[in-house]
């Protein structure tokens, strides 16, 4: 089985990276564990699609959709809001929605964005719960 989750999770990774605008990583609270990789493709000027995949104990992935995404009184500063499904392949499977708002920093003359964000999370299946825990630290590459 765990052969299985491994090539998914490869599959997965490989397709979400191979057109993606930044890739990076999320610390924190991700879907069953504490690290995901971090995937953003740009969908206009002000939205984005916004993607975590996560391999703890099973497969993870999180699909928002940042449908606000603007600067603050800085060109540098940004905040986002956004939401989508989110799924945990494993033992239990879950399935859900996920909400997000976060701020993040470009930094001028490097390629980096640095974030934090919030992801409220209500569990459909397995069971049906509402949890307020997901903090998360996202350091991304811009290319």
């Amino acid at each position: 089985m765990t052969k299985i989750y491994l090539i998914t999770s490869l599959l997965i990774l490989c397709s979400f990276t191979s057109f993606a605008q930044e890739v990076g990583i999320r610390l924190g609270n991700v879907n069953e564990g504490n690290a995901a990789v971090d995937v953003l493709f740009s969908t206009n000027k002000y939205s984005r699609i916004h993607t975590d995949v996560s391999f703890n104990n099973g497969l993870g992935i999180d699909l928002l959709w940042d449908f606000l995404f603007r600067p603050l009184e800085e060109e540098a500063l940004y905040w986002y809001a956004g939401v989508g499904p989110y799924t945990f392949i494993g033992d239990p499977f879950q399935l859900g929605v996920v909400g997000e708002i976060g701020l993040e920093y470009r930094f001028t003359g490097v390629p980096i964005a640095l974030g934090i964000d919030w992801r409220p999370q209500f569990r459909i299946i397995d069971n049906t719960n509402f949890s307020v825990d997901g903090f998360g630290l996202n350091v991304r590459w811009i290319f």
